[in-house]
């Protein structure tokens, strides 16, 4: 079919993406790379679209589908946007992107090359043209470019060359690209997406931290594997993190900016010097972190990214510190976290903060007006713990509470806090009124995994306690523990503790939660509390439910079996109920049934997620924030062992 065909049906909506299509990422060269192909008539491949019913056909984008059978793109999105954009001179109706990636392309009559613009470069200059006017134009315009060089005398000699090179140009629309169909009834969402995953296995592009760290190496090639120790390091300790963000720290320690552009002016030396630096802070941090707020491994470990922050503000100051600059310091953390501060555009609050402890006046007070300022009152609500799912914002707050507070178990009358415990990880997350008890009663999904109904208890409670009702076991666990049921912030009220009271159970539990918040937030303030006055930010009750998740017992059986079986495989375990932020706002998108977010191998490997029994809507969400979406068990486990290990694996 020809390009200017394929176009032509984008604009009618007989060609539309398929709603799980990520989004554009292309770059300036690989858009002028694909004109320079085309130009020359070199293969640029093919497409692979889904032929499909448009009533059924869930798309991308505001523009309306034709009637009848419509072609989702599967593969070839990259080219034919590029080609779009270039050739229209706008953005097609699906696009979601850098729109600057395709605005502004010129071809040189005289060398025939393509560039994008540049004034001082392409300015006054007749042979630099513009390729979106001249498609747009047509043959039609050829005549008053004629005329243009003609008026030139030292041009006028070549006219015949550059309207048989403009002739070429124009024609790129006339190219026929092979299109092969994906059609029958039997191809499913499912079908179709496996399809996708096969001809979408490429690997991801590169950060910006992986363009710095390629210099850096340049000049100190153990850089990558000197950091990949310290990383194993922290991974040993329950914190997982990558590359790009012990980079930032470093990049914050060395220039005090959270772009990565001034670490390119740095020596060898002093990379070393401040990797050096970073590291020492980064560990003071996630002690303090880990001992005093109890944040002690990575699923609750939020707002990461203020910890390049710290480390500046540690890297900047000398001495030791007392308790309460210590506590202030880990008020500022805990609040960013709680609130989102570095959700959206990281780089850019990053540096507002990094701003705000400079020069005279800076420091922690200035760092945490900032915040308020940002985000209003920094008083906990209610309403602010009617999140759901481990995924939820508010998860690791009810964790950071457990942890400073006098929480006890259930079954040992132990504090939680015990130094005793070790790690984190052996407490598990106990739902009070059991989750296959409430689904018989046809509660929702968001209410069964409320963070009300959440609380953390040892392993060994939480089995014995199995599906019993509150009802049943709370009176028990008060008489052998007195107090135990209130350190956890129960109710009192025994008339909550039945199941046909379930949700006054939560808005009672989610006041005692606040409060609770609020009380510890003054502690580390040690009495000036200054900066949670104000007024105080929308509850998140408004906020909608967001799709996806673990819909019965039986599914998180069968995700749990899984876990165990990666684990076997000497590979990590995905996380269950995965919440897909929004990049912008922070608030969740979805939820994902199973999730490996960096990837099963980190940094080789894509975000991966199981999505069983999910809509179109939620597997479009996890696709177009980067995730290679499995919709069986069964094919995850083949790609596993195929491109994972890589065993052979018999069809």
């Amino acid at each position: 079919m020809k390009i200017s065909t394929i176009l032509d049906h984008i604009d009618s909506g007989h060609m539309a993406l398929p709603e799980f299509q990520r989004g554009y990422v292309w770059n300036r060269d690989q858009v002028r790379g694909l004109f320079d192909s085309l130009y020359r008539r070199h293969p640029v491949g093919g497409l692979l679209v889904w032929a499909t019913e448009s009533k059924s056909a869930d798309h991308r984008g505001d523009g309306p589908l034709a009637a009848g059978v419509v072609k989702l793109l599967l593969d070839g999105q990259q080219r034919m946007t590029s080609l779009y954009g270039v050739v229209r001179g706008r953005a097609p109706k699906f696009f979601d992107g850098n729109a600057q990636a395709f605005s502004g392309l010129r071809f040189n009559l005289e060398t025939q090359l393509f560039a994008f613009y540049q004034p001082l470069k392409m300015q006054g200059d007749p042979l630099w043209i513009d390729v979106s006017e001249a498609m747009k134009q047509g043959t039609a315009g050829m005549g008053s470019l004629v005329t243009q060089l003609s008026n030139d005398p030292a041009l006028a000699g070549k006219i015949g060359d550059y309207v048989s090179r403009l002739s070429v140009l124009l024609s790129i629309t006339e190219i026929e690209l092979h299109i092969e169909e994906v059609t029958g009834a039997d191809k499913t969402l499912d079908v179709v997406v496996d399809i996708f995953n096969r001809v979408n296995s490429g690997g991801t592009k590169l950060s910006k931290g992986d363009l710095a760290l390629a210099k850096i190496c340049a000049d100190w090639p153990q850089a990558r594997d000197t950091m990949k120790l310290k990383l194993k390091e922290w991974t040993s300790a329950g914190y997982h993190f990558n590359l790009d963000w012990l980079l930032r720290s470093v990049n914050t320690a060395l220039t005090g900016e959270a772009k990565f552009q001034y670490l390119h002016e740095k020596s060898a030396a002093d990379i070393q010097d401040g990797l050096k630096r970073a590291t020492k802070h980064v560990d003071t941090c996630l002690n303090l972190i880990g001992g005093r707020l109890g944040l002690d491994h990575d699923q609750v470990f939020f707002g990461r990214f203020g910890v390049p922050v710290m480390v500046r503000y540690l890297d900047q100051r000398s001495g030791p510190m007392d308790a309460v600059e210590r506590d202030k310091l880990l008020f500022w953390f805990v609040q960013a976290g709680m609130w989102g501060r570095f959700s959206g555009s990281t780089e850019s609050y990053i540096d507002q903060d990094l701003a705000a402890l400079e020069g005279p006046g800076g420091g922690l007070d200035k760092l945490l007006e900032q915040l308020r300022l940002w985000h209003g009152g920094l008083r906990a609500e209610p309403g602010h713990f009617t999140g759901w799912s481990l995924g939820a914002r508010f998860y690791p707050v009810l964790y950071l509470l457990t942890r400073m507070g006098a929480a006890q178990d259930w079954g040992t009358g132990l504090p939680l806090k015990s130094s005793l415990l070790g790690k984190m990880s052996r407490l598990e997350v106990h739902h009070i009124f059991p989750k296959a008890q409430l689904y018989k009663r046809n509660f929702s999904r968001p209410e069964v995994n409320a963070l009300g109904n959440f609380c953390f208890l040892t392993k060994d409670t939480n089995l014995v306690i199995t599906d019993r009702l509150p009802e049943e076991y709370f009176p028990k666990v008060e008489a052998a523990h007195p107090g135990a049921l209130a350190s956890q912030w129960i109710p009192t009220d025994p008339a909550l503790w039945k199941i046909e009271n379930y949700r006054e159970f939560l808005e009672a539990r989610k006041a005692l939660l606040a409060a609770e918040l609020n009380r510890r937030m003054e502690e580390l303030l040690h009495g000036d509390t200054r900066w949670l006055s104000g007024p105080t930010a929308v509850p998140m009750a408004a906020v909608p439910t967001p799709p996806g998740g673990i819909t019965s017992e039986e599914e998180e059986q069968q995700l749990e079996a899984l876990n165990q079986w990666m684990l076997v495989q000497g590979l990590p375990l995905g996380q269950l109920s995965y919440d897909c932020a929004d990049a912008a706002t922070g608030e969740q998108k979805a939820v994902f049934d199973l999730a490996w977010p960096n990837g099963i191998q980190e940094e080789l490997s894509q975000p991966v997620t199981l999505l069983l029994s999910e809509s179109a809507e939620t597997i479009g969400i996890a696709s177009q924030s980067g995730f290679r979406c499995f919709t069986s068990i069964a094919d995850f486990q083949r790609y596993v062992q195929t491109e994972v290990l890589a065993e052979e694996v018999s069809a």
